[in-house]
């Protein structure tokens, strides 16, 4: 059975199956902040999805940032280091890509253990 959370009609925000939750790529609400206030805001809104799903920061097995200017890596790093499970860092990659909008710094995708 696949379980879905904030289903739409283009996406659900998360999908859940086999004991694994999969997030749908997270943007932070308010775009005119730096690169460190989105990735906090995208952080926390992981950490809401994640809690829906039954699952935490310290489950996730893999995560994937997209960087719409590679030179924001370092703050990014800055709100990711802060917020990540210490001991429970998961696999992860970072690259630059256009993002759908073009205010928008940062975009995470997660896949977590329930």
């Amino acid at each position: 059975m696949i379980q879905r959370i904030d289903p739409g009609p283009r996406m659900s925000e998360a999908s859940i199956h086999n004991g694994v939750v999969y997030l749908a790529g997270q943007v932070a609400e308010d775009a005119s902040l730096d690169i460190e206030g989105q990735t906090r805001e995208v952080l926390a809104a992981v950490d809401a999805l994640l809690a829906q799903a039954g699952s935490d920061k310290t489950r996730i097995l893999r995560a994937q940032i997209f960087l719409a200017d590679i030179a924001d890596f370092a703050g990014m790093n800055r709100a990711w280091d802060a917020w990540v499970a210490p001991g429970n860092a998961p696999a992860r990659a970072t690259v630059e890509s256009r993002l759908a909008k073009p205010e928008w710094k940062v975009e995470i995708v997660v896949t977590a253990a329930v």
